[in-house]
């Protein structure tokens, strides 16, 4: 399809699956990361600091038609510090590349934005975030919608919900739970379980990724998710029983996060008509 994409955080957790939906589909795929050795040998690698605050930096890498931007330390880890310290850098990086002549940006967000919310979040559901994380992805998003208002961009801003899936390698408790199996665990310290939240498998993801950003008709805020709430314990309770894990969830051991809310899920609206006009659904 000839589309030049570049990743940033290419190496992580999502990026990989990412990648390997583009190259399924042709696009041409380069990545700019801190680590390299997972990202395929088929896209071409920058070694560049995104945060060198290089005016430059557009054309240092590669002049791409759309730049999907996932780079974002200590995800898992909701009141780093590093969120708060690091927000102005990601928006001088994406400013760097506008200003450069990119015309398309694509911005991992998350649902942590909006905060304490019961139900259905959509487009334009208010967001009051409550951990530094939320807080920062928030203050990036409204501040790059700005931008897009006052320049020639077009702004996708891609809500993710609660991703599963190639669990090895994940900080997710799927991955944990694997892990404290694999060290001959028969205990796992849990909360109560009844929160309901919006599961989307990392490789479906990837497709509504790839999706969104091969196309340029649907910008703003695009959920990336099932649509619909199941609850935390039903959702592990299943993943051990597929993976065949002797490890048993000892309920009620930690308290429920404040700042989770009891039921959430994502309008997959805007995302189900993109799926549909684009050759990707099959993928």
């Amino acid at each position: 399809m000839g589309k030049k994409v570049l990743i940033t955080g290419a190496g992580g957790y999502i990026g990989q699956h990412v990648i390997k939906k583009l190259i399924e589909i042709g696009a041409d795929v380069s990545a700019v990361d801190v680590c390299f050795n997972k990202i395929d040998p088929a896209v071409k690698i920058y070694k560049e600091d995104i945060f060198s605050s290089d005016e430059s930096v557009y054309e240092r890498l590669g002049s791409p038609d759309v730049c999907l931007h996932m780079a974002w330390k200590d995800g898992f880890n909701h009141n780093s510090i590093a969120h708060m310290g690091d927000l102005s850098e990601h928006y001088r990086f994406i400013q760097n590349m506008v200003s450069g002549g990119l015309k398309q940006i694509v911005v991992m967000g998350s649902m942590h934005e909006v905060g304490y919310h019961e139900g259905m979040i959509k487009d334009d559901t208010p967001c009051n975030p409550l951990s530094y994380y939320g807080i920062a992805k928030d203050a990036l998003r409204r501040s790059l919608m700005l931008m897009a208002e006052q320049r020639n961009l077009l702004l996708q801003w891609i809500r993710a919900y609660y991703i599963y899936g190639d669990d090895e390698r994940s900080n997710s408790i799927f991955g944990k739970l694997i892990r404290a199996a694999e060290a001959g665990e028969k205990k796992f310290p849990f909360t109560t379980g009844k929160n309901k939240y919006d599961f989307i498998h990392v490789d479906e993801l990837a497709k509504q990724i790839v999706a969104v950003l091969m196309q340029e008709k649907v910008g703003g805020i695009i959920n990336c998710c099932s649509g619909k709430a199941v609850s935390l314990a039903e959702q592990v309770e299943k993943f051990i029983k597929i993976n065949q894990l002797n490890i048993e969830l000892e309920y009620g051991k930690f308290p429920d996060r404040e700042y989770d809310s009891p039921a959430v899920w994502g309008d997959n609206t805007k995302i189900k008509k993109i799926l549909n006009d684009t050759i990707l659904n099959n993928l």
